[in-house]
């Protein structure tokens, strides 16, 4: 059998349960349980990708992770440290569209599986007293937490894209750049110039309550900067960073006179829905592999008569919307980039860039799963101007790739 019909299968059912409310765990869950049934129906293959799913640390590095950052919200929520932040940022900026779109963008240079969960507190506060939909939350929150993708050093999947297509560093970082400022403007036209917001005048402030929102500024700050440091300089994983910077902010908050209760904060992370539907998803990563899916679309592209340029960008998309991690798409795309053109710019781009796309476009990506459970928004109200966004950004990148394209 085609491995593209039990495919196409999986996807129907999945958009089906996820019409009828599932939840997205489950939903990913039965398009694997599908795709198991179409490829073997051998019960030891589910075996096996559940013993790989539980056994690859790379699981308990997005569990692990995910945990600290709903401990990092708890934190800073519990302790108003997260409103005083957002009042001193109101004040400092003249309107709360552009911090809509900054403060996700910004959060956003922190690669961490999921971390889309820290920034969406900070959208809801800022979105007080605004006529907005959950879904156009959600989507300003997914859309700008990922503008970054094309030009940020320290997402993995840049890392491994260059090293794997043996491409320079900074030469695809410039090549690549301009679409992180491009994806900021179309995400400003489709999610954030349509709101209607009434500015406020700023009421007067005193001293005291002024140099304590700015305490809060530097308080809420300092765990994405001090974990992006982490990572950087250390190169600590982002479980382990972000549980060293959680325990730490506990005793900074009560330092300066914000006391959060630990109890409050450790049970209160321990959000069971969420942390299964990631299991679901991980799981249903392995079970493409283990029934050998993903290779067998790879061949199945290198074989056709397409364009290479085609080629590589049908997969890449495909791929990462199988996968939902920049690291998925570049690990099994970038090895056809460097046998078809080692070095090459041209094609290296275009595999990241549609290779994002897909992932933007999927249920298997965590930080669209814990979005979209966290404003409890309708999953493809959501995903409808993200979508618009990724045609226009695709179209002109695709124009501009073929009369640019040596």
């Amino acid at each position: 059998m085609n491995v593209f019909v039990p495919l196409i299968a999986a996807f129907l059912l999945i958009i089906l349960l996820l019409r009828k409310h599932v939840p997205i765990g489950p939903c990913m869950l039965a398009g694997g349980l599908l795709l198991w049934l179409a490829r073997s129906a051998d019960p030891a293959a589910l075996f096996v990708a559940a013993k790989e799913t539980l056994s690859l640390s790379r699981t308990y590095d997005i569990l692990l992770a995910l945990y600290f950052v709903m401990c990092l919200e708890i934190e800073l929520r519990l302790s108003g440290t997260l409103s005083g932040m957002v009042n001193a940022l109101r004040r400092a900026f003249s309107g709360a569209k552009a911090l809509l779109a900054l403060m996700p963008a910004f959060l956003g240079l922190l690669p961490s599986l999921g971390g889309a969960r820290f920034s969406a507190p900070i959208v809801e506060e800022l979105s007080q007293g605004i006529s907005i939909s959950h879904e156009q939350k959600s989507a300003i929150n997914f859309w700008f937490r990922h503008i970054f993708e094309f030009s940020n050093p320290i997402i993995p999947g840049m890392i491994m894209a260059c090293n794997i297509a043996d491409v320079p560093f900074s030469e695809f970082l410039k090549h690549l750049s301009w679409l992180t400022i491009l994806a900021f403007c179309v995400g400003w036209v489709i999610l954030i110039r349509p709101l209607q917001i009434d500015e406020e005048p700023k009421p007067p402030m005193d001293s005291a309550r002024k140099k304590r929102e700015t305490a809060d500024l530097i308080l809420a700050f300092a765990p994405v900067v001090s974990t992006f440091l982490l990572v950087v300089l250390f190169d600590m994983n982002a479980s382990l960073s972000m549980g060293a910077v959680t325990f730490l902010l506990f005793f900074v908050l009560r330092a300066t006179g914000r006391f959060v209760s630990v109890r409050d904060t450790v049970v209160g992370a321990l959000d069971g829905k969420m942390l299964g539907n990631v299991l679901c998803i991980l799981y249903f990563i392995q079970i493409l592999t283990v029934t050998g899916v993903l290779p067998e679309i790879v061949a199945a592209f290198r074989a056709s008569p397409l364009p290479i340029p085609v080629i590589i960008a049908s997969v890449s998309f495909i791929i990462g919307m199988l996968t939902g991690m920049s690291q998925g798409h570049v690990a099994i795309v970038m090895p056809i980039v460097a046998a078809m053109g080692t070095g090459n710019l041209d094609l290296a781009g275009v595999a990241m860039a549609f290779g994002v796309a897909g992932q933007m476009l999927t249920p298997t990506h965590m930080c669209l799963v814990v979005t979209v459970d966290y404003f409890k928004s309708n999953f493809f109200g959501t995903l409808r101007p993200v979508l618009l966004g990724e045609v226009v950004l695709l179209t002109i990148f695709s124009v501009y790739t073929y009369f640019t394209m040596a």
